[in-house]
């Protein structure tokens, strides 16, 4: 995950390594957004590999955060997929346009670095 995070999120994993991923699996981090540091704490409410996983937000800066993986074998490779459910913290404050873009950029920096490390 520190990988395929911005560097400018300071992202950073605070449970104990190594993480068993299974239904159930609990992990906490640490961001920084807009140099406000805060905690995220996830939940993995499925684990079906090869194929995907959910992570959904138990603490954090969302309302509502949930995140499915999935994994599809495509043309002798792997289509990796997010869809994300999500509703913009603090109500009428946080202008859902401004955290679009912010979403926007994360993926589209994991996309650069996935396709970097595997090809596209």
């Amino acid at each position: 995950m520190e990988q395929l995070t911005p560097d400018w999120l300071r992202f950073q994993i605070l449970s104990p390594l190594l993480i068993e991923m299974r239904v159930g699996a609990l992990i906490d981090y640490r961001i920084r957004l807009y140099k406000i540091p805060m905690r995220w704490r996830t939940l993995i409410s499925a684990w079906e590999p090869p194929y995907r996983f959910v992570d959904e937000q138990i603490r954090g800066p969302y309302s509502l955060w949930w995140h499915e993986h999935t994994f599809v074998e495509q043309d002798g490779g792997t289509l990796l997929e997010d869809h994300v459910r999500y509703r913009a913290p603090l109500g009428f404050i946080a202008h859902p346009l401004m955290v679009n873009r912010q979403l926007q950029r994360i993926f589209d920096y994991r996309t650069e670095v996935i396709r970097r490390l595997f090809g596209s």
